[in-house]
Parts: structure tokens; C-alpha cells; sequence
């Protein structure tokens, strides 16, 4: 079976159930393998698969990776993708707002951008979110921005932001959501599906603890995840069982772990998510994730492994 299609959003643009993310295209960060053109080809890759949403943000490399991305727009064909973008937290008054949307279009060199996301809301609150949410409305008033959206928002920064917007809709809230951390089930989940806001799923591998790669003796060393507390290792073995069941799963299938816990999240409704991919093989793998469908009853074990599952932060 091809990709399928959803709207983000009532009145969004149509992207593929799964997306491409390029937070490893900010640079080295991510690992001595990072290589710009192999990001280019990933997303080439994605897009030939059926996969037509690319995420990025200026945050990510200081504006880096929107110019990898821009890259790949230019040589695979702008009109092919659906481009989605955030503006940096430190850019939330008015005319920063307006700004930092002219220089991330130059970095993309495109001239309207899809989805353009706050990257996460002010948590000192010392910028007004009303101002914020007037300068992406004036934004897409002017035809910059095709829809808006939010990423990291709680509901009642949803309930501001809809206020301030005055009619224009919020496409997606960009949240981290994986089988490992499912938070926003609480309360943003059903505040999102109830008001026809989607989800894109950021971290829908839990920054690869999913994928079955690691384990205990085997744990990333880029500077981006031997900060995370995933791969301690009290986690990774509390994480280990549903790994199993994942790989399980997928050897049944003929499919990666990393393929069945994406699966997962694709079969929430409105939920689209947007792993990174370093090469084009990577690429493949995500792409393939969208190409079966897991029935209720491995659905079922899946879900008792990852409620049995208890993460420690502290």
C-alpha cells in the first residue's frame, strides 16, 4: 500500500502520515556521521516514497538546517513539499515575529511557507502571547504564511492563542509524543482532537531508544542525546520489554522496531509524525512505516508493554 494523506488542521495542507524532521541537520551535534548532503538526499528520498512534509526550525543550527532544507527544495521541487518551520523563542514581540519569518524565507528560499510553528511559548510570559499570535496573523494575512500553528503548547496556551488569533485556526501543535512519553495523552491530545488541531510528533522514536539499537553497554555519544535521561541506564531497561515486543512484532511482519513503534503513532487519529533521518536509508525505513497497518491485537500487546513502562527523570 502507497502513503495515505490527511488535512493538518480544519483548513491546513495535506501531508503524508508521516513526515520528515531535520533537527539533525543543525550540524555535528547530532554525530560525527551528520553530512549535509546526505540530509539532501534523505529527503529526497522521503519525497519519492509519498513523504511531502519537511520540518525544520532557525533554531536548529542557528538557521542551518532550514538552508539544508532549502537545498533539497530547490533540487527536488518546491512545489513537491509541504514546508513547515518555527520561530525561536527569543523572537516573540511583533516585529521580531515578522522578521524572523523574512529571514527564515530567505533561508528556505521560498516565497510562502506552509506551516509556520512558535516553537514553544514564552515561559517567563513577558512577551504578551495576543502579541505574538497578531503578528503571525498579520503573516498570513500578507500570504507568507499558508497556516499557522504552535509547537510545545499546553491547552490553556491553545485556549490564549485561538483567542488572540480571532478566527484564523491553529493547524497543529507540534509536541513530543513517542511510546515511551505520552503526556500529552492527559490533556493535549484531547484538547487538540476535539478542536481539530493535529498533531506532529516530535521524538516518535524517543530520539532512537525505539529502534532497538541501544541498550545498557551501547548508548549514543552525540552531545544532543548523552544529555538525555532516555539513556541512562535504568531506563533503557525499563524501556527493554517493549523493545522486544516491537521487535516481535516486526519480525513477524518483516519490519524494524523502529517501523512498528512509528506505526503506533500513526494509527492515533490526527497524529502525524516526523522522525529524523541522517541518510537516505534511514529515510526509507521511516517511509515504510506508513505501508501496513497493525492489527487490534498487536496493537493491544504494544499498549499493556508501554503502560508497564516507568521512566525516571530524577
Amino acid at each position: 500500500m502507497g502513503l495515505e494523506y490527511i488535512k493538518l488542521g480544519k483548513s491546513g495542507p495535506k501531508v503524508s502520515v508521516v513526515g520528515i524532521g531535520t533537527w539533525q541537520a543543525s550540524g555535528k551535534q547530532w554525530g560525527d556521521d551528520v553530512k549535509d548532503h546526505l540530509i539532501v538526499k534523505a529527503i529526497g528520498r522521503s519525497l519519492e516514497l509519498g513523504v511531502n512534509l519537511v520540518d525544520t526550525a532557525e533554531l536548529y543550527g542557528d538557521g542551518h538546517s532550514e538552508k539544508v532544507v532549502g537545498r533539497a527544495l530547490k533540487k527536488y521541487g518546491r512545489e513537491n513539499f509541504v514546508v513547515a518551520t518555527k520561530f525561536h523563542g527569543s523572537h516573540l514581540h511583533y516585529e521580531d515575529v515578522l522578521k524572523a519569518c523574512d529571514a527564515s524565507l530567505k533561508r528556505l528560499g521560498v516565497k510562502q511557507i506552509d506551516l509556520y510553528q512558535m516553537h514553544w511559548p514564552d515561559p517567563w510570559e513577558q512577551v504578551p502571547l495576543k502579541e505574538t499570535m497578531k503578528a503571525l496573523k498579520k503573516l498570513h494575512e500578507e500570504g507568507k504564511i499558508l497556516s499557522v500553528a504552535v509547537s510545545n503548547f499546553a491547552v490553556r496556551d491553545l485556549e490564549e492563542a485561538r483567542s488572540a488569533l480571532d478566527g484564523v485556526e491553529i493547524a497543529s501543535n507540534q509536541v513530543r509524543y513517542n511510546l515511551l512519553q505520552r503526556e500529552i495523552e492527559e490533556e493535549v491530545l484531547p484538547y487538540c482532537t476535539k478542536n481539530g488541531i493535529s498533531i506532529l510528533a516530535w521524538s516518535p522514536l524517543a530520539q532512537g531508544v525505539l529502534t532497538g539499537k541501544y541498550s545498557p553497554s551501547k548508548v549514543p555519544s552525540d552531545r544532543v542525546r548523552k544529555r538525555n535521561k532516555l539513556f541512562e541506564r535504568r531506563n533503557l531497561k525499563a524501556a527493554a520489554p517493549l523493545v522486544r515486543v516491537l521487535r516481535e512484532i516486526g519480525e513477524a511482519r518483516g519490519r524494524t522496531p523502529a517501523q512498528v513503534a512509528l506505526n503506533w503513532i500513526i494509527s492515533r487519529p490526527g497524529v502525524v509524525p516526523i522522525p529524523g533521518a541522517k541518510n537516505p536509508s534511514q529515510a526509507e525505513e521511516n517511509a515504510g512505516a506508513a505501508e501496513f497497518k497493525l492489527t487490534a491485537e498487536e496493537l493491544q500487546r504494544i499498549e499493556e508493554a508501554s503502560r508497564a513502562i516507568r521512566i525516571s527523570y530524577f
